[in-house]
């Protein structure tokens, strides 16, 4: 039986430790991000997603992480300023975190025993040039970069994941969120 992560204990981006017990039986996106990737601008789909579907129980959680090549360098402070001043961002942030390697953080062990692999967009590629840039995971199950998501349902459960290059409102996300909701 797979372990809710809603009472795994998290920090929030001002420093605040908690829970996710909060956003029980609210369909969540969780994302690794980033501020200085070259997929930072999803910071933008991700609010659009967000305010679409928050009145129906949906809520975008980012976890800024500065495992790949550094793209998240900022104290929390800095990255809240940026993500609200130029991104608008009004979903919850939290505080940095790893998401592999032996600090990873236990939150982020739930979703990866729950999901190990993830769903990538057709034609996708971008494990390929990881690879290529020899930037492939260490371990079966590792994040592959910044932006990889995690949808979870109402119960706490991990429902998919998806590859960082497989966008929010790309139509997979999105059916996959409609779904969700639905139940």
């Amino acid at each position: 039986m797979q372990d809710s992560i809603l009472t795994t204990v998290v920090k929030t981006i001002d420093g605040e430790a908690t829970t996710l017990e909060k956003y029980a039986g609210n369909v969540l996106l969780i994302v690794n991000v980033a501020s200085k990737c070259g997929l930072t601008p999803q910071y933008e789909q991700l609010e659009n997603i967000q305010k679409t579907w928050s009145d129906r129980g949906f809520v975008v959680l980012g976890f800024p992480c500065n495992q790949f090549l550094e793209q998240e360098p900022g104290s929390d402070e800095e990255i809240k300023t940026y993500c609200t001043t130029t991104w608008g961002v009004t979903f919850p942030m939290f505080s940095k975190i790893e998401v592999n390697g032996e600090r990873r953080h236990p939150l982020y062990q739930k979703l990866i025993a729950a999901a190990p692999t993830a769903v990538a967009p057709k034609e996708s590629g971008f494990y390929a040039r990881m690879v290529s840039k020899g930037r492939a995971p260490l371990y079966p199950g590792d994040i592959l970069w910044n932006f990889e998501k995690f949808l979870v349902g109402r119960d706490g459960k991990v429902i998919q994941r998806f590859f960082p290059d497989m966008t929010p409102e790309d139509p997979i996300v999105i059916e996959s969120i409609k779904l969700a909701l639905a139940k």
